[in-house]
């Protein structure tokens, strides 16, 4: 487990490398999404700060389209006069200093760090077409000057940041929502019954509040009074609300119902569920992604290309084509168009939307690479109690041998076992409940040391009995369906009616109904699925029966999980799913270890991916999250590339003889329009 949990450090410190070298994209980090303290309000300024360079920018180029004499040919019209040119200069260097601020600035940094991207590409291509522009108009060369062009990818630049900024803050919205989730004040019972409202941060374990109908529950805790019912939704991603009653624990967050909750405070501050949850969020979003390297060296690769083609390009139409001015615009093209701008996008945009809709559905991710490998699994072993099955004593068969209905017999015994605090009691009684059985109270009650219990029930003398009773009393059981459920290692007692056997009732652990639908979806990806239990063969073999299961290891101990999971690893990726508990070594040995049912408690070091709920469905939905967040992100990566295969020579001018001409200004509007894209693409990801 400390193997694991320092290969995790190690990965923190991994993940934390790569925004760094995602920031220099763009200043203050447009690429990395780990969303780290004060990084909000950093994305937030940069947003603003964007609007506003191109809104300027796109007042100022108005004049200089007007002002253009390339422009004014093209439509037909003359607007020049004495000093119109230099007017044109100044407006263009404004434009240029103004509006390319962000770009020369992300150049300089970019240089810095010895890691050319985008910036450098962007910045270079508007430095080329300033300067070039700039001289012509000096009357330090000839040809014609393309500040209109240089004004209009200036803006479309700046559009497609502020656009992506949007599509980026959007991303990290959801962890922003549940940070919101947490009411600030709460109402403090004080020992004297009086109840003051006090700010949240100033509570501590022990402490009493008051949690009023429609409130939100201001910390975690154990309900002392009141009952009510409390919708974790946004918790869990469970939109049925949950009874609460005294000794139950409430999670801060939650939406109180109907009725009012005296909550002792259990966690406060850094140590409550949500509080759990979101650091989680962080560090699986700031996590490094195998894909993501893959990014990083498209990314830096495109850079090189771009550059070298850009100077061929310049080169070669200087030498044989028609002015200098065409081959700046050439060179200058492809720069900007082969701006691997998507690439720092693609990968950190699509892990931060499936980790926050993971996290929004109880499904919370520990180490990022253990989730991406969660697609190539091939095997699922499930441990039983409390997984695959409830983990409580219950009836699973009810076998009336009579007239008696199966309700009727339920109801009999329960009401005679209703006196009583053995677990075979507890477990007929919860299910009569869950039933909606309407009991009686039993006169006469007698309990049977070590054989049952008896009294009469509606005048009727009735006894639930242990087969020992039978065996004692000399009545015998002609019902062979009998044999059969106690050959599935199920407890089976009997409903008698003096000597007359009314039916049987066979026991055991709870299958959920979950469990089926979790393992024919599994199945149906082609998983395998199997179930570890220490419990004994039979019961064992009626569970993996029941639910269709490929294969079952019984009687196994604890410490023989883990090589348990050595032996279907041999065969297949392999992951484990478990409580976290007791099934530590397992979920440390398997290829994915998922901590399922954790509630509250989410600091499961053990696993790789946590699931809040006790419902193996959420396992089945974890991996296809894992292959759909894959597809993302390939799709994200051919598009961010992809289209520099055509674009690049196109920008080059090599259909130039077929009357196919790019302009900087038709590349950046390209290029901006396969980031927008790509943003889009990832925000489109849904879990169902």
């Amino acid at each position: 487990m400390e193997m694991k949990e320092d290969m995790h450090k190690k990965e923190m410190g991994h993940g934390e490398h790569r925004i760094e070298m995602s920031s220099h994209a763009m200043p203050g980090s447009h690429g990395g999404m780990g969303q780290r303290p004060g990084m909000q309000g950093a994305h937030h300024h940069m947003l603003d700060d964007f609007r506003r360079r191109f809104i300027v920018s796109m007042v100022l180029t108005v004049p200089i389209l007007l002002l253009s004499p390339s422009f004014q040919s093209f439509f037909g019209f003359s607007f020049v006069f004495t000093g119109s040119n230099l007017i044109l200069l100044v407006l263009s260097t404004a434009v240029y200093a103004y509006g390319g601020y962000p770009f020369l600035k992300g150049f300089v940094q970019e240089i810095h760090s010895r890691l050319p991207g985008m910036m450098t590409l962007i910045a270079v291509a508007i430095t080329v077409a300033y300067v070039f522009s700039a001289a012509i108009v000096l009357g330090l060369v000839s040809g014609d000057p393309f500040f209109w062009e240089l004004a209009t990818l200036i803006d479309i630049m700046l559009l497609g940041h502020w656009v992506e900024m949007r599509s980026v803050l959007g991303a990290s919205r959801a962890l922003e929502e549940l940070v919101k989730i947490m009411p600030s004040e709460a109402h403090l019972r004080k020992e004297d019954g009086e109840t003051i409202d006090v700010n949240v941060e100033i509570l501590v374990p022990g402490n009493r509040v008051l949690v009023k109908p429609g409130e939100k529950v201001p910390v975690d805790g154990i309900v002392i009074e009141g009952k009510s019912s409390v919708n974790e939704s946004m918790l869990t991603g469970e939109s049925k609300p949950v009874s609460k009653k005294p000794e139950d624990t409430v999670t801060g967050g939650a939406i109180n119902g109907e009725g009012s909750l005296i909550v002792e405070v259990k966690k406060t501050g850094k140590d409550t569920y949500l509080n759990q949850v979101i650091e989680l969020v962080k560090k699986a979003q700031e996590s490094k992604s195998r894909a993501q390297d893959l990014a990083n060296r498209a990314a830096l690769l495109l850079t090189i290309i771009a550059l070298s083609v850009g100077a061929i390009t310049f080169v070669v139409w200087f030498l044989y084509g028609p002015s200098l001015d065409y081959a700046v615009e050439r060179a200058a093209t492809v720069m900007v168009i082969a701006c691997p701008h998507a690439l720092g996008l693609a990968v950190p945009l699509v892990v931060a939307v499936s980790t926050s809709l993971a996290a929004n559905s109880g499904l919370l991710i520990r180490e990022r690479q253990a989730f991406e490998r969660a697609k190539d699994l091939q095997a699922v072993v499930f441990d039983k109690t409390g997984t695959l099955t409830r983990g409580v004593f219950g009836v699973t068969d009810v076998l009336a041998f009579g007239e008696a209905t199966e309700n009727e017999l339920l109801r009999s015994a329960a009401s005679l076992e209703g006196n009583s605090e053995h677990p075979i009691a507890r477990g007929i009684m919860r299910s009569a409940m869950e039933k909606g059985i309407t009991l009686v109270p039993p006169e006469e009650f007698r309990a049977i040391p070590g054989k049952g219990v008896e009294g009469k029930i509606d005048g009727i003398l009735t006894r639930v009995v242990s087969p020992g009773y039978l065996q004692e009393e000399g009545i015998a059981v002609q019902d062979s369906r009998v044999e059969t459920i106690a050959s599935q290692g199920k407890t089976v007692v009997f409903v008698l009616q003096d000597r007359t056997i009314l039916g049987a009732l066979a026991l055991a652990d709870i299958i959920r109904e979950e469990s089926r639908d979790a393992i024919s979806r599994l199945k149906g990806m082609g998983i395998k699925c199997m179930m570890l239990t220490g419990d004994n063969r039979f019961v064992a073999k009626w569970v993996a029966d029941e639910l269709g299961l490929d294969d079952y290891f019984a009687e196994v101990l604890p410490h023989e999980k883990s090589e348990k999971i050595k032996e279907v690893q041999k065969q297949y990726r392999t992951a484990m799913v478990g409580d976290g508990i007791n099934d530590a070594p397992a979920l440390v040995q398997a290829d994915i270890g998922i901590a399922i049912g954790a509630g509250t408690d989410v600091a499961v070091e053990s696993a790789d991916i946590v699931l809040v709920r006790s419902d193996p469905r959420d396992v089945a939905d974890i991996l296809l999250l894992s292959k759909k967040t894959y597809s993302k992100m390939v799709q994200n990566l051919l598009w961010a590339t992809g289209y520099n295969s055509f674009a690049i020579p196109l920008a080059a001018g090599v259909a130039v003889g077929y009357g196919i001409t790019l302009t900087p200004a038709i590349g950046a509007a390209l290029m901006s329009v396969s980031t927008v894209i790509v943003a889009i693409n990832a925000r489109l990801l849904k879990l169902h």
